[in-house]
């Protein structure tokens, strides 16, 4: 405990040990209040120290030097205990063999017959340590709990913040792609999306790196406060209850935060992007303009299905690593729509080929939001060669269909609470689903195989 060391924990300003400290853009450190008080009525914040300017009128706090300065104070004090004979009492220079619960202090067996410890209950002085400790203990395990799960969704974030730099790589090189097939005279508009995707990777980028950087400030107090309060619970039993009560006051300092939660959003909206790309510039494009009336979401799609770089068509494939998410949906070999419907009449295609193993249909927000079928899907399946009709809210039924198909036409009628499939090939009618819908709808597409289900592109004639 050098003068040196308390030197380099002063405050420049009040020169005494840091109390609160923030840190300036300069580097400099400063008591909160004396910096305050330092920039009291000035026009301009400057640096006490370099007189360099700040732009923050409330400076961050000093994490790490709050930290160095309860670690300097809390050793200062142990020497000071340990200097005065530690085991010996202060009044009656007797080992302390005794703790007293109504003073909640070592005292020894002179102390217990004084009229301060008149009618108090004592325990020996190791007993009453082993208490203390597992009480603390107790205190402790939440905290150890906390800075856990704190730990593993801050490795979530991580995961998600390179996928994000992953997901704009693939996303700028699909509009390239997209726009190579264009027309040279559309090089401004393919700048300008790249521009957009450009802002929002470094906005949701930033987001993330907030989050993350507030979990690590989060981690980093709930670390020392457990390193410090288990290395109270190391020390011997008199300097253990001699700064018991500072230790509970420590462990009481930070409350049990409740849990982070995943960030809704957080990932590129990869469908703004590429979603019907060609379709909001059709105008300028007339003929060579085709229009999906349903784009795929890859931030929905079960990690082993593949999604293609135009969102039109998905496949089986090998199991990829992709970090939480809420849009992530909850059945296994899923992916949704990326625009749901809650009125009106919709009409989408799907070419299923050769493919052994599918579903078509639509799933309500509800039963995505919760993962739990009650009531909110209905679609159409063809497995083991056979057709079926299936929902939630209806009875299986097989359906009577001779030939296998190869292009489905679906077609919803919100308002009227109809879902109906029919052969695009023979325009004939499959199956009505009939329901009274009342949440938002997105299509719902299933495959095990590794042969793609496609939404058929659909032209449009320009006004």
């Amino acid at each position: 405990m050098s003068s040196r060391a308390e030197d380099d924990l002063s405050c420049p300003v009040c020169h005494d040990i840091f109390k609160n400290p923030v840190v300036l853009s300069c580097s400099h450190s400063f008591c909160k209040d004396c910096l305050q008080k330092w920039w009291m009525g000035k026009e301009i914040r400057v640096c006490p120290c370099c007189m360099r300017r700040s732009s923050k009128t409330d400076p961050p706090r000093n994490l790490a030097l709050k930290n160095l300065v309860e670690t300097f104070l809390l050793k200062k004090e142990r020497k000071r205990g340990s200097a005065g004979s530690e085991t010996l009492c202060s009044l009656h220079s007797e080992r302390l063999k005794l703790f007293c619960l109504d003073h909640k202090q070592p005292v020894c067996v002179i102390c217990r017959d004084s009229k301060n410890h008149h009618n108090h209950r004592f325990r020996p002085i190791d007993e009453a340590a082993q208490d203390h400790k597992e009480e603390l203990q107790k205190s402790l395990k939440p905290l150890q709990e906390k800075l856990k799960r704190f730990k593993e969704f801050k490795g979530n974030c991580d995961e998600t913040a390179e996928y994000i730099k992953v997901q704009a790589g693939q996303t700028e090189e699909q509009i390239r792609e997209q726009f190579k097939k264009l027309h040279q005279f559309l090089e401004e508009e393919q700048e300008a999306r790249i521009c957009a995707l450009r802002e929002e990777e470094e906005q949701k980028s930033q987001r993330m790196k907030e989050k993350i950087e507030a979990l690590s400030r989060e981690i980093e107090a709930l670390s020392d406060t457990v390193r410090a309060t288990e290395e109270e619970l190391r020390a011997e039993d008199v300097p253990f209850l001699q700064s018991y009560k500072a230790a509970v006051e420590r462990v009481q300092q930070h409350p049990l935060l409740d849990d982070p939660q995943l960030i809704s959003g957080a990932l590129i909206d990869v469908a703004k992007h590429l979603g019907n790309l060609s379709f909001n510039i059709w105008n300028k494009m007339e003929e060579r303009v085709s229009y999906t009336p349903v784009i795929l979401d890859p931030n929905t799609a079960d990690p082993e299905l593949v999604v293609s770089g135009d969102l039109t068509s998905v496949r089986c494939g090998k199991r990829q690593r992709l970090p939480k998410t809420p849009e992530r949906i909850k059945f296994s070999c899923s992916v949704l729509g990326s625009e749901g419907f809650n009125s009106g009449t919709h009409s989408w295609s799907v070419e299923v080929g050769d493919n052994k193993d599918w579903e078509l249909g639509l799933l309500s927000e509800y039963i995505q939001m919760n993962g739990r079928l009650q009531s909110g899907l209905w679609r159409i399946l063809f497995s083991n060669g056979k057709f079926t009709a299936l929902s939630t809210s209806d009875p299986e039924e097989d359906l009577p269909v001779k030939k296998q198909l190869r292009r489905i036409r679906v077609h919803l009628d919100y308002d009227k609470g109809k879902l109906s499939f029919f052969n695009l090939d023979t325009n004939t009618h499959i199956h009505t689903f009939t329901h009274t819908f009342t949440d938002t709808l997105f299509p719902y597409i299933y495959t095990e195989n590794p042969l793609p289900l496609k939404i058929l592109s659909e032209k449009v004639n320009p006004c």
